[in-house]
């Protein structure tokens, strides 16, 4: 099944197990956001910002270090609350063999608490690295953080009890635009996907046809 069928089906999971209300707030984000002409994300030709991040084991993971073993595909996602997120990740650790045959590595970061962090990983049994961004610091630089807005907060906390302030770990309700960077090793970001509908995701077998082009 392709991701987009997994993803249609969890929508489908959303639509009735979310309040109309709540939708409501989450769908009107979605489109002022792609209605706002901000440009999500550093594009295809930029170069790759590096950043330090601990992994969900604690030890800390450098993106230049990092590329000296060979590219990286660096995605960021929302945490592990997110059903959306979790079949993302489920999909691309399926195709980890496709991407390690090919020289590169995945890395995932997210701004969930290091303890969040490691208990998806532990859940999900994934063998990439999945990094903490709590503060949201590599996001930002990315282009693509953003605060979420009082109104939807509210909704979240009390009618979904997702509290992201408590799930990591910071005082900000900060989220990132669903993404992808491939990342070549002299830093240079090959292919860029940004999306502010977080029920979309990049298909992986896009990843491995880009991977191909290095």
């Amino acid at each position: 099944m392709l991701l987009s069928e997994m993803l249609d089906e969890a929508k489908k999971q959303f639509s009735v197990k979310v309040p109309a209300d709540v939708q409501d707030e989450i769908y009107r984000l979605m489109v002022e956001q792609k209605q706002s002409g901000t440009v999500y994300g550093l594009q295809e030709g930029q170069q790759a910002l590096d950043f330090t991040l601990n992994n969900a084991q604690g030890a800390a993971v450098n993106l230049y270090e990092q590329l000296e073993q060979g590219p990286v595909v660096l995605t960021f996602y929302r945490g592990g609350w997110c059903p959306f997120c979790n079949l993302q990740l489920r999909a691309y650790q399926s195709i980890l063999p496709d991407i390690e045959a090919l020289g590169a590595q995945l890395i995932a970061l997210s701004p969930q608490s290091p303890d969040n962090t490691l208990s998806q990983q532990q859940k999900e049994n994934l063998r990439f690295h999945v990094l903490s961004d709590t503060n949201g610091i590599a996001a930002d630089r990315y282009r693509v953080l953003f605060d979420v807005p009082s109104d939807l907060q509210h909704k979240m906390a009390n009618t979904l009890k997702v509290n992201l302030a408590e799930y990591n770990a910071t005082d900000r309700w900060i989220l990132p635009i669903p993404s992808i960077f491939i990342i070549d090793t002299t830093g240079l970001i090959r292919f860029a996907y940004a999306n502010p509908d977080f029920m979309q995701r990049l298909e992986p077998h896009a990843i491995v046809d880009q991977l191909h082009k290095l």
